[in-house]
């Protein structure tokens, strides 16, 4: 199995980044959106509930920071709405391990981690994997590049943000 440099990781990511900026919208700005809703239509409170991610319907959507976001049911709806904060991703949506880096890179749905309550996304399931090397230090990580980087488009996230 080849051994991967945080270097040639943060390569792949960024050139998977790179891609994804070119449709860039004004909502992804601080939330990862996908055709339209946020972290690509997944229920983000099925990952909680059901323990998996779960696709969104156009059935059962919400308005949460400016974004739709899609939900299962009408009872996942509800209680995403009764407490957003509770249910959304951490960073906006955003791969976890990408921000710790100090990049906004996209996400698939089935590289996810609960940690403490919070949902975490990754971009890929060997990046999910890097992340869980190190869960403490990649969520210091991105919580603090998170307040740098929070409110910069992603395709303006050239370097990484070394700590």
């Amino acid at each position: 199995m080849p051994l991967y440099t945080s270097k040639s990781v943060l390569l792949g990511l960024t050139a998977l980044f790179s891609a994804a900026a070119m449709s860039a919208s004004a909502d992804e700005i601080t939330t990862f959106t996908k055709s339209g809703a946020a972290i690509g239509g997944t229920d983000p409170v099925a990952y909680f509930t059901a323990g998996k991610p779960v696709a969104g319907t156009d059935e059962f959507t919400a308005k949460y920071d400016d974004v739709t976001w899609k939900f299962s049911s009408a009872a996942n709806r509800d209680k995403f709405l009764a407490d957003p904060a509770k249910y959304a991703p951490q960073y906006g949506g955003f791969c976890a391990f990408g921000a710790a880096m100090g990049f906004k890179v996209p996400v698939v749905p089935e590289a996810w981690s609960i940690v403490d309550g919070k949902l975490y996304l990754n971009n890929s399931l060997h990046v999910q994997k890097r992340f869980e090397q190190d869960i403490p230090g990649h969520i210091n990580n991105a919580t603090l590049n998170w307040e740098i980087i929070k409110d910069t488009k992603p395709e303006d996230l050239k370097e990484p943000i070394v700590r």
